[in-house]
Order: C-alpha cells, then structure tokens, then sequence
C-alpha cells in the first residue's frame, strides 16, 4: 500500500518573468503567486539565514531559471547572481500559505531599521498603453483602440480594469473580472501581470453576448 505524502506536491510550476511572479499549483488545490522578491528574501540559503538583518534591494529581482532537484524541490537561481537556494516542496507550500504574515512581518523589519522599498524602475514615471477593445465592447465603448496613460496606482491589469470599470462609469460592467479575459503583449496574462510603458493590452470578452447592466 502506498503513503500518502505528508505535504501536497506540485501540480503546476509556472514563472511569469515579466511580472516577476512564480506561480504553484498544489495537489490539494491551492495555487499561489508568489513574487520573486518574496521568494529571495525568504531563501533557506546558508548566508541567507545566517545574516542579522533582513535581505534588502531586490524589488526588481528575477528568476532566470528553475533546476529540479529530484522529486523533493527547486533551485531558484536569481538575477542578482544568488542560486544557492533549495526550495522544498514544503517550503514552498509554507511560503503560500503564510505568504500575508510572512510578508507583512518582512515590511516591518524593514520599517524599524528605516530602509524604505523602492518602486522597480519600469514602474516609475509617465506609462501609457494602447487598450484594443474586441467583439461588442467596440460597439458599447464606440472604439476599437484607446491610449491612456496610467495613474502611478496602476500597475498591474487587476488595478487597470478596476481603473477602467471607474472611468467608464455606466458602461464600466462590462469590464467586470468575469465578463472578459486580458491580453498583456498578445498573450493571455494573470491579473498580477505588471503593465509597463509602451505595453498592448486586450480587452477580450469571455461571452459573444454583453453581460445585463446592472438594475
């Protein structure tokens, strides 16, 4: 008879590097998304756990490649040069699920020894992005295409449709999350995709039928 593994394992691994985001899917269901800054400052490496401070400077790091090691976990090897990490699946699964903790705790260490986070490069200044509009949003919306230049709040597609549902007023119900599907680029994209200057967005509904406005 065959044991029940102790923690649930991964059922889907997948890093969406421009938004800077590894995403893990578990045998029991839960999926996480879970940023690689999160994920740097919370490594089980040696060096890591032996400093006396919290890791700082790495809101813009990266994971440049996954090494499986065996059937247990992953290397995460980083862009700033740091690949001495080993993640287990347990581990992995505690980073999710204490990821609100994890990182509220992190903000606060960094708060008493007055470090401030810097906001990534490309999310800094003037962005504006070209909106295409498909199906009867173009009829609704009386366009096909728009370009808007982002508030400095936006910077991901869930906050732009929340933007956009508060822009167009009566007609912003048809921008609800589950009435249409997101393009970033000509790819389909996860709500925490990053929105950076020059960026083609698709706004393509799930239905060939509007949703009813709201009485």
């Amino acid at each position: 008879m065959s044991q029940t593994p102790a923690h649930p394992t991964p059922t889907e691994i997948s890093l969406h590097q421009k938004s800077r985001v590894l995403t893990i899917g578990f045998s029991d269901g839960r999926r996480f998304d879970l940023p690689c800054e999160y994920l740097r400052v919370f490594s089980k490496a040696a060096e890591v756990r032996a400093m006396q401070q919290p890791v700082v400077g790495k809101e813009e790091v990266n994971i440049e490649r996954i090494e499986p090691q065996g059937q247990y976990a992953l290397r995460l090897v980083f862009d700033d040069g740091h690949d001495t990490g080993i993640y287990s699946w347990e581990t992995l699964y505690n980073l999710g699920i204490n990821q609100e903790k994890n990182w509220q705790g992190y903000l606060q260490q960094l708060q008493d020894m007055g470090y401030t986070r810097q906001t990534p490069e490309a999310e800094r200044g003037k962005r504006t992005v070209k909106l295409l509009y498909f199906a009867y949003l173009v009829q609704k919306l009386r366009k096909d295409h728009e370009e808007v230049e982002l508030p400095e709040a936006v910077t991901d597609v869930q906050g732009l449709l929340e933007w956009l549902r508060k822009k167009k007023y009566e007609k912003g119900y048809l921008l609800a999350d589950d009435a249409v599907r997101v393009t970033v680029n000509r790819q389909f994209c996860e709500p925490f995709t990053k929105l950076h200057d020059g960026d083609e967005v698709g706004i393509v509904p799930n239905s060939p039928t509007p949703p009813p406005p709201p009485r």
